[in-house]
């Protein structure tokens, strides 16, 4: 089987959130998906259940999903979409099943809990770094649902922004005082101090920072409401770490799909 064809049946298999036996099923059942994959029917094998199987493991196992993710940002920049010099920050907690009732009669051991608000959430984190003129993710980590948002920050940085952006949740003086200087603004919503109000000034510079940073959420909004991505899909966290990478980078080409085909 050719490496574009699985490739491109990978790619379909994540969009529509398929699992390995439903798409070998979808590939016999609809004409556009074979289309896409480049599958003629009666000329072509049609990649079974094991086959779609062994290909994700492989992209798991040798890290492939993250270096299709920096290969499709690469074609971005290629097409003049490249980054710019502000860098949105922020995270997305993807719930996990809490059920029990499996063969192991037992939660996933690679999730765990966290609070936000007054409500409890089990599973993993999707931390991000979104250029904030394009919109889309340059870089990506994953962990558990409990490690603090400001924990993956150097991480979600490439190095050459004038601007940073994100939520009270990042506030750190000695994250603010290494980026300072000429030309660079620290867009980090202000907190107000224990017990205190916040300045009146500083509301006005939050309300801003607020509505250049409405920009992060489109790619968690891609994730979520167009490829229905609301719950982990596999155990552990390399697996969906992978599945991750793979929807991250289809969610560039979705954002930028007009400019694409302009």
């Amino acid at each position: 089987m050719p490496l574009e064809t699985m490739l491109r049946v990978y790619f379909l298999q994540q969009w529509y959130a398929l699992s390995d036996p439903m798409a070998e099923e979808m590939l016999y059942d609809s004409e556009t998906m074979r289309r896409f994959a480049g599958i003629e029917l009666g000329d072509d094998r049609i990649p079974n259940e094991t086959t779609i199987l062994n290909f994700r493991h492989l992209l798991e196992k040798h890290q492939l999903a993250e270096k299709l993710f920096a290969e499709v940002n690469g074609h971005l920049a290629d097409k003049g979409i490249t980054l710019r010099s502000g860098t949105l920050v922020d995270a997305t907690i993807i719930d996990a099943p809490s059920s029990t009732k499996n063969k192991a009669r037992a939660r996933d051991p690679e999730m765990s809990s966290t609070k936000k608000g007054n409500d409890w959430f089990f599973g993993m984190k999707a931390h991000v770094g979104v250029d904030a003129e394009s919109g889309i993710v340059h870089s990506l980590e994953t962990t558990t649902a409990k490690v603090h948002d400001s924990q993956v920050w150097d991480d979600l940085l490439h190095g050459r922004e004038t601007s940073v952006w994100a939520d009270k949740g990042y506030v750190s003086a000695a994250r603010e005082a290494a980026f300072s200087g000429p030309g660079k603004f620290w867009g980090v919503m202000r907190k107000a101090p224990e017990g205190g109000a916040l300045d009146p000034i500083d509301v006005d510079i939050n309300r801003i920072i607020a509505m250049v940073r409405a920009r992060v959420e489109h790619p968690f909004r891609v994730l979520k409401r167009q490829f229905g991505y609301l719950k982990t899909r596999y155990q552990g966290l390399a697996k969906n770490r992978a599945q991750l990478f793979t929807l991250f980078a289809l969610g560039n080409l979705f954002l930028v799909r007009r400019k694409l085909m302009a």
